[in-house]
Parts: structure tokens; sequence; C-alpha cells
């Protein structure tokens, strides 16, 4: 039999807001840092877990994932552990200006090769290899945080796309209904080895409303 001692929380957290004036599809480009705007978001959470059991921080090696870790950490006076199967999915637009975009310019001849398939998405990484990776990292980091609680910082499309398995849903979607803003954690709850229970927070909800959003 389970005991409440084989309950264990792993927390998904979406890192804070980018510093990025123009507009830049960044994916899996680097050295994108938060705003000062995203390093509040990343204290509010950190605020908001202060009290929480949390013996294990993973993160993407991405800079705003690992900024968005550093206050989480720093709390619990634990490393960060990098793990890239937590990394944002590669997108072929990745580099371009999308703030400058129209939507027809998506569907130009030039990007059809990458559209006419939903499951595997414009990003070039089809939904089942980012599900896998994810899982992967949630299963590993449960397993060293076996009773208490972990947070996994990353991205977007990676933390939805691990939902939607998770939860028994399709992984192609429309990318306008994710339910995954910028410091929100998506709480898998789990006992012994099933998963209890699926939540979603918003712990950086008061600085939302200031924040130009985020392409990951």
């Amino acid at each position: 039999m389970t005991s409440p001692t084989d309950r264990t929380v792993v927390h998904l957290l979406r890192h804070g807001e980018v510093h990025n004036p123009d507009g830049i599809l960044y994916g899996q480009l680097d050295g994108f840092h938060l705003s000062d705007l995203g390093h509040e978001m990343a204290r509010a959470v950190a605020d908001h877990l202060a009290d929480h059991d949390v013996t294990r921080v993973v993160a993407s090696s991405l800079l705003r994932a690992q900024e968005t870790a550093t206050p989480v950490a720093e709390a619990h006076g634990i490393p960060i552990t990098t793990d890239d199967r937590v990394i944002e999915a590669a997108n072929s637009f990745e580099g371009q200006r999308v703030g400058q975009m129209r939507p027809v310019d998506f569907v130009r001849p030039a990007h059809w090769s990458k559209l006419v398939n939903p499951l595997r998405p414009s990003w070039g990484e089809p939904y089942d290899q980012i599900a896998a990776r994810m899982t992967a990292a949630i299963d590993d980091t449960r397993a060293a945080a076996r009773g208490h609680e972990a947070v996994i910082v990353s991205h977007q499309l990676p933390i939805w796309t691990a939902r939607n398995l998770l939860m028994g849903k399709h992984l192609w979607h429309d990318p306008r209904k994710r339910e995954c803003r910028l410091a929100s954690l998506t709480t898998l709850t789990y006992l012994g080895d099933d998963l209890e229970s699926v939540t979603y927070s918003e712990p950086a909800v008061s600085l939302l409303a200031q924040s130009h959003g985020g392409t990951g």
C-alpha cells in the first residue's frame, strides 16, 4: 500500500518574460535574458514555493530557464540540475521577427512543406518526440525527489505537450488555447507511481498584465 510519504509533486514552471524588444522568435536560440519583469516573475514563483518541500530544481540550458530557476533554487539552498530534455522545441522560423510577420506570411508557398502535417508542426520536432523527452525527464526528476517536491523550468510548448500526454489528450492542438502563461505552474501530483492530479496556477498573476507575452 502507498502512504502519504509516497506522494511526490513535480511542478512544471514556464520561464518568466524575456527581454525581446525586436520580437524575435527565439526557439532554442540562447542568450535571451529575462526582462526586469521576468526576474520579478521568477522571484514571485520562488516566494510562492518558499514553504514547499522542494528538494530538486531542474532547468533547460537556455538562459531564460536558468534565470527563472535561480531564485527557486537559492530559496531552497540547492543547485540547478541542467537537463536539455526539457528544452524548447526547435523552430524553422527561429530567429525571425514574428512581430513583423502577418498571418499570410506563414502560409506562403515557401512554408507549405512545414505546415502540411499537423502532427509534425512547423518547428520540425514531432509532438510525440517532445512528449517522450519531457516525460522521461519528469520521471527521472520524480524518482530523484521521491516523497518531496521538484521544480522543472521549461517552455510553453514542451510543458503543454507533456500535460496533454499525461491527461490522455491529443498532442496536436490550437496554440492559442494553451493554458501555460509566463511563470505559471503546471503541477503533477503522484501517489507512488500513479498520477493523482494535474493542476494549474499562476503565482505571478499580478504581473502578467504588465507583460508583452512571450513566444516560448
